[in-house]
């Protein structure tokens, strides 16, 4: 006596498995650009940040000196401008007279021009000077969060050269894998066939489980797939952004991912337990019309709803052995007791999203 069943019925996507971390987009070793003590510290040791928010004050006080020297030469350029000018006038004037030579006017015209791009030379110098007493505030060149502060109070910086702290930004933040050659093949024919857009061209959904965690509890969107392969490894870099407004999930973090590996495609579902594996393939035992027990080599998928998907070789009318398979052979005569499937468990896996179909060649040229 075996017990049958006739599959479940099931639309369903296939969801790839991927083991990566989390990635800070923006990552900055923070640098002063003016050299000099350092006078205050403001912030505390790894907290958020803000775009813009001062970290650091570098001894303002020899920058501010600079600035008011420039400032002054300034004013000096301006009054050898109005003074040049003065002169240039009388000038024209007294040689419109006769009362001076053209060599003598000419030298005065060529005063003014000087006294004019000495006074751009000023405005030049107050410029850098004004930028130079700015760098004395550190300020953060990202949001995100802060490490510790790698200098003290009174320390001495150089410009481009000491390492104040580190920015890391968190919030989005990106979750980093690198997929097998296998299975960059199967998306490049899923998107040519228009069953799966590629995530080069579309944000195709990612959940993401921790270490800690039995769900996938945290989503994504596809946004970056590398330009080649690794020829060491046989495998391509990718990426997908997933929002962390609280800052929970932090850069380096280790992480379990399904991306979504097909578009929607209608499956049979049996129990694991009517499978069988001969060598390198997956059988089930088929009950035939005049009672005998018949192998059935299948293609299995993911589990959906505590039964494993099935996604080629069964029709949806096939009776499948699910009990008493240790004593059966192919051929062997059965009395059969027919029973029906249900799930096993919840259905947790994510929907499938519309699966558009990709322009064509022409299109794109175009």
């Amino acid at each position: 006596m075996v017990t049958v069943a006739v599959p479940l019925q099931r639309d369903v996507v296939n969801w790839d498995e991927y083991i990566g971390r989390f990635e800070a987009p923006q990552d900055v070793e923070l640098r002063p650009r003016a050299s000099g003590a350092i006078d205050q510290i403001l912030f505390a040791d790894g907290q958020r940040v803000q775009q813009g928010q001062p970290l650091f004050i570098i001894d303002p006080r020899p920058y501010r000196a600079a600035y008011d020297q420039a400032r002054a030469q300034l004013g000096r350029a301006q009054a050898s401008v109005t003074n040049a000018e003065s002169e240039l006038a009388r000038a024209k004037t007294l040689l419109e007279s006769q009362a001076i030579s053209r060599e003598e006017f000419e030298t005065r015209e060529a005063a003014a021009r000087t006294a004019i791009a000495d006074l751009a030379a000023a405005r030049a110098q107050v410029r850098t000077a004004a930028l130079n007493l700015g760098f004395t505030v550190v300020r953060a060149p990202i949001s995100g969060r802060i490490s510790d502060r790698r200098v003290s109070r009174g320390n001495l910086v150089q410009d481009g050269q000491t390492v104040l702290t580190r920015i890391v930004s968190i919030d989005p933040i990106w979750f980093t894998f690198d997929g097998a050659e296998s299975f960059y093949l199967k998306y490049l024919r899923e998107d040519a066939s228009g069953e799966r857009r590629s995530s080069r061209d579309a944000p195709n959904p990612i959940e993401i489980q921790l270490a800690d965690e039995t769900g996938f509890r945290w989503k994504g969107r596809m946004a970056f797939v590398d330009n080649a392969i690794d020829t060491n490894s046989g495998t391509i870099r990718a990426h997908a952004v997933v929002a962390n407004p609280t800052g929970f999930l932090t850069p380096g973090l280790f992480g379990r991912a399904r991306l979504l590996g097909s578009g929607t495609y209608r499956a049979m579902l049996v129990p694991d337990e009517a499978i069988l594996a001969d060598q390198t393939r997956k059988l089930v035992y088929v009950l035939a019309a005049d009672s005998t027990v018949v192998p059935r080599p299948v293609v299995t998928g993911p589990p959906v709803e505590g039964l494993r998907v099935v996604r080629e070789g069964l029709k949806p009318s096939d009776k499948i052995v699910i009990n008493g398979l240790t004593r059966l052979q192919p051929g062997m005569k059965v009395q059969a007791n027919l029973t029906k499937l249900t799930p096993r468990a919840p259905d947790t896996a994510p929907g499938a999203p519309t699966v558009t179909t990709p322009p064509s060649a022409e299109a794109k040229a175009s």
